[in-house]
Parts: structure tokens; C-alpha cells; sequence
């Protein structure tokens, strides 16, 4: 199981990137070095420049992979869903029970982040961490109705219609499912920043961020007698 693990490629749209950069050593360490960089000055602060002095090379050669800090950005949160996704398709495919199928879903899309081995270069701790504070600098652009056309977005829109689509099996009269299962992931991200940031107006943890979205979640589309 670990050896067919270690096969799986996280695939990302090609239009973010110009040249693939799990196809090089170099641009799998734009990748890693990039994550460990944001992490520590932040993306504001991020530029190519300050990467190409971390990984001793010319600035020009990651404009060769990305034409912009924003591009990277796309693909780096692009990757994480991706990675969240295979995570959760993996978790789910054999289990019958609706409600169980859902519960686990929530676990996978909410809980503390584990490093997963099986990509040795991406250190998927420290990208949680860009997720949760950065990833709405990728999609508050003006630019976004365009990169939406061109389906940068498309992992991410995937990852909330998977859970979507879980909520209406188990009551396919629920109006919001698409609302609820994008609260679920946005609001993971935003409980994970306050819990971090501003506690006093959170009463969540690392450790009940998940049960606080089951409880939410299930009371929300609870079946009631009129429903049946």
C-alpha cells in the first residue's frame, strides 16, 4: 500500500503553471523552498527574487515555471486541495453508510494537518498554514471571474461538491447543500486562523474544530418527520 501510494502524482490545471515543476529537481525546489519562504515572511512579502537567493538561482529561472507570485500561490493552494481531495476519496469509497460517509468527509477537511510522507518535497504542515492565512489572496482579484473561466479553481469547486453531493444522499430535501458544504471548508480554514490568532472570540480548538462542523452540519440536515 505505502509503494502504491508513493506512485500518486497530485495533478494541477496546466494553465497555472508554464512549466510543470514536479518535472525538474529545480521546480520541486521552487515548490519546497517557496512554502518555507511564505511561511516565514508571508506572501505580501514573497517575491521571486528573495526565492531565487534561498535556492541559489537566477531569479529568471522560476519565471520559467510561473509568471507571477500569484500563479505560484494558485498552484501551491491548488495542490493542497488537490492533496485534501485525494485524501478524502481515499478515506470514503468504501464506506456504505451515508452518515458515516459524511462524518469522515468533515474529519478529513477539518482536522489538524499531518506531513504525509509520500511527498517528500511539500511539507503539507507548513502549506496548512499558508492556506489557512494566505488562500483568500487567491481569489480576491480582479481577476477572478477569469481565472474561474480558465478553471483554476476547479480542484477546489470539486472538493466542495464531493461533500455537496454526500449531504443531499443523506437528505436530498436540504436546500443549502452547496452553501453548508462550502462552510464547512472555508469555515474549517477561518476557526483554524481565529483558534490561532483570536481566541477569545472562537470557542474551538485544534481539537473540536471537526466535532463543532459534525454537530453543526448533522443538526442542520437532520430529516424530520415531514421530510420522510
Amino acid at each position: 500500500m505505502i509503494n502504491l501510494l508513493s506512485n500518486i502524482k497530485i495533478s494541477v490545471p496546466d494553465k497555472i503553471y508554464i512549466k510543470d515543476p514536479e518535472s525538474s529537481k529545480l521546480g520541486k525546489r521552487i515548490i519546497e523552498h517557496s512554502i518555507t519562504l511564505i511561511d516565514d515572511i508571508g506572501f505580501d512579502s514573497f517575491t521571486f527574487k528573495k526565492l531565487g537567493s534561498k535556492i541559489g538561482s537566477n531569479e529568471s529561472s522560476i519565471y520559467r515555471y510561473f509568471e507571477s507570485k500569484h500563479k505560484l500561490l494558485l498552484y501551491l493552494t491548488s495542490w493542497y486541495w488537490a492533496w485534501i481531495e485525494y485524501q478524502l476519496v481515499f478515506a470514503t469509497h468504501s464506506i456504505q453508510d451515508k452518515d458515516e460517509k459524511l462524518n469522515k468527509a468533515i474529519d478529513i477537511v477539518t482536522r489538524k494537518i499531518k506531513e504525509d510522507r509520500n511527498f517528500t518535497h511539500i511539507n503539507e504542515v507548513t502549506l496548512n498554514r499558508i492556506v489557512i492565512n494566505e488562500y483568500s489572496k487567491s481569489y480576491l482579484t480582479k481577476e477572478v471571474d477569469e481565472e474561474n473561466k480558465n478553471g483554476y479553481f476547479i480542484i477546489y469547486k470539486r472538493l466542495v461538491t464531493r461533500i455537496r453531493d454526500m449531504i443531499l444522499n443523506i437528505n436530498s430535501n436540504y436546500k443549502y447543500a452547496s452553501s453548508l458544504a462550502s462552510t464547512i471548508v472555508e469555515g474549517a480554514l477561518h476557526q483554524h486562523f481565529l483558534n490561532s490568532h483570536f481566541k477569545s472570540i472562537t470557542d474551538c480548538n485544534d481539537n473540536n474544530i471537526t466535532d463543532f462542523f459534525k454537530s453543526l452540519t448533522f443538526k442542520a440536515i437532520e430529516i424530520k418527520n415531514n421530510d420522510r
